[in-house]
């Protein structure tokens, strides 16, 4: 039997009861008024997109700096040589650098870390843990910025809220742009950001409408529903 929603989630579902959609800001201001869980929710854009992701032309896939980062804390993983790259990525604050040690580490099955970073020249070894870090959307991509020299840069802008995006088989994107504890002002400027850069990455090979919708939802709540008219027009 299905499970039968908690009334903390019945009471939030009555606020957006006959609600079709609502501008970003106010979007963000009924989202705070809903009743919060116990723990710190995260909360999420999901877009589905009028693209076909089986057409290599119609990709939608990008990273973008959150203004007041995600509120979540990110581990990662540098995958490079010993010397300046590596020492500059542990003095930027990954918590795991490593070349061969960590290709085995991984090749065992552990993926304990959420963004993956290589130099161009560990990618080649990188390159065959594609099995194992590519499922979980872990593999390092240039098109991200997590291949690169400048490991430290790198390092910098994922841990202070950048983000990345792509689209999934179903046409669908999922991004997180804060927390529940977030005031509604920073959610909100944190999910334009997310929008706009969504927007933006529309191939050019896409017809007709492109957000064919975008909701705004914590963790456990209902979603609300988001016009983006305002991003289409821009």
């Amino acid at each position: 039997m299905p499970r039968k929603p908690s009334k903390r989630y019945q009471k939030n579902a009555k606020l957006v009861e006959g609600v079709k959609s609502l501008p970003l800001k106010e979007a963000c201001a009924l989202l705070a008024k809903f009743e919060k869980a116990k723990f710190n929710e995260t909360i999420d854009l999901a877009f589905r997109l009028g693209v076909d992701p089986k057409q290599s032309d119609q990709m939608v896939r990008g990273t973008v700096p959150l203004p007041h980062g995600s509120g979540k804390v990110v581990r990662v993983l540098v995958f490079a040589k010993p010397g300046p790259s590596a020492e500059a990525a542990r003095a930027a604050g990954a918590e795991y650098v490593g070349f061969e040690d960590m290709i085995a580490k991984c090749n065992s099955g552990w993926v304990d870390f959420d963004i993956a970073v290589a130099t161009p020249e560990a990618m080649v070894e990188v390159r065959k843990l594609g099995k194992v870090l590519g499922p979980r959307g872990l593999m390092p991509n240039p098109k991200t910025g997590t291949v690169t020299e400048d490991t430290a840069k790198a390092v910098r802008e994922v841990k202070a809220g950048r983000v990345e995006f792509k689209v999934d088989k179903a046409g669908n994107i999922h991004v997180p742009v804060g927390k529940a504890a977030f005031k509604p002002e920073h959610l909100e400027e944190n999910a334009r950001s997310v929008i706009d850069a969504v927007a933006k990455a529309r191939p050019a090979s896409a017809k007709g409408v492109f957000i064919l919708s975008c909701t705004l939802s914590a963790t456990m709540s209902p979603g609300v529903r988001v016009d983006t008219k305002e991003f289409i027009a821009a």
